[in-house]
């Protein structure tokens, strides 16, 4: 069977972060999204997504397919309802669809026409970007039991101080050193060839992907995700870095997401909670308007290649697009539009050229490149931006 991640009804109110990315490439917990799936059904995917993604992320369309909606995190009895379905049967969680069976030649799906069955059990759906940080715990969990069953965790380090053992799983070439990891309250799994540098405090829930680096005298709390080939110091709570991005220093970081290739400036700081705690709003891309999110803890949302320099300072519930460069002092509005450049005194544009070009210094860094690819999707988002920059 074919396997194909759709990105369902829920995109757009997942932007900054789907600009640039399916939402079947979200993380949350260890993985992506499409890596929790492609693990559970033991099956490469593909993607159905916006038109201008589709060069990067195309569909693969076989004779017979399964549309999985990937806003959706599969569970063992999900997944073995979805390899049973046959034609014309649909799996829905009240009005929302999760899978269905396509054919090649079919030319529209009508879901009155199918048969709909009505999934009975609990399921997480990302609705929200803030459901990102609000699910990560039960995410890490689910994820740290897919991937340490049946394997057994490298030694932990002499002179790491930890409790819980059981619940901390470290990874071949990963180093801690003298650190301390608690465990009481959810696992730990440190990734291959990582590195927890000395005096660094962590307590899960915690994920920290291949090749990222804690820097020394970090204070990490649950439930926090630093995805592959990241750096983060300083103190963090419950927030996602999801790949390639740096929060190197001193400063604080919470209830926060912030997207790939970005970078938190020295003694950064962002607000999750309001003076008067009340709720805090976030802009909502399908609005255009600011909405409520029902948390009393909202952080900072950054998109994909966006930056903030030193002694910044966000507010709470702030949105940042992709490819902004945020500075200076006071806090600047809490929704920055893509390819914004300023701060509290005032923005200008920053021009895609530009931003490509930084773009392509900083995965050079990794051994990559803004490739032409790469450069369409920024260049159909800084169009498509445009109507939000009025400076």
């Amino acid at each position: 069977m074919n396997y194909i991640l759709f990105d369902g009804t829920v995109r757009t109110a997942l932007l900054p972060l789907t600009y640039t990315k399916p939402v079947a490439d979200l993380r949350i917990g260890i993985f992506t999204i499409r890596e929790k799936w492609e693990k559970h059904l033991e099956f490469i995917t593909s993607t159905l997504t916006e038109e201008y993604l589709e060069e990067k992320y195309p569909m693969v369309e076989m004779e017979q397919n399964i549309m999985i909606n990937a806003s959706f995190l599969p569970t063992k009895s999900l997944v073995e309802s979805i390899k049973k379905l046959q034609e014309n049967q649909a799996i829905f969680k009240n009005e929302e669809v999760i899978a269905f069976y396509t054919t090649e030649t079919q030319e529209e799906v009508n879901f009155e026409k199918y048969q709909q069955i009505e999934h009975g059990f609990d399921v997480l759906q990302i609705k929200n970007t803030w459901d990102l940080f609000s699910l990560n715990d039960q995410a890490i969990s689910d994820d740290y039991e897919l991937i340490t069953k049946g394997r057994k965790s490298q030694p932990i380090p002499e002179g790491t101080n930890f409790l819980n053992k059981k619940n901390i799983f470290i990874e071949e070439g990963a180093q801690i050193l003298f650190s301390s990891l608690n465990a009481t309250e959810g696992p730990i799994y440190i990734g291959k060839n990582s590195l927890i540098m000395e005096g660094s405090l962590i307590r899960g829930p915690f994920s920290l992907g291949d090749n990222s680096v804690v820097k020394m005298g970090a204070k990490i709390y649950g439930a926090t995700t630093v995805g592959p080939n990241c750096k983060v110091g300083g103190e963090v709570n419950n927030s996602i870095l999801m790949a390639n991005s740096n929060k190197g220093h001193e400063g604080f970081l919470g209830n926060s997401v912030l997207g790939e290739w970005c970078n938190i400036g020295a003694d950064t700081n962002n607000s999750n909670l309001k003076n008067n705690y009340a709720d805090v709003k976030l802009w909502n891309y399908e609005t255009e308007n600011f909405a409520k999110t029902g948390l009393q803890f909202c952080g900072l949302i950054m998109g994909d290649h966006s930056k903030s320099a030193i002694n910044t300072m966000f507010n709470t519930g702030t949105v940042i697009g992709i490819c902004s460069n945020i500075y200076g002092s006071n806090f600047p509005r809490n929704f920055i539009p893509s390819f914004s450049w300023g701060g509290a005194a005032g923005f200008t544009t920053h021009q895609i050229g530009k931003a490509i070009e930084t773009a392509n210094l900083v995965m050079n860094r990794r051994n990559l490149e803004c490739n032409e690819v790469e450069q369409r999707i920024l260049e159909h988002i800084f169009e498509y931006t445009k109507k939000y920059r009025n400076f």
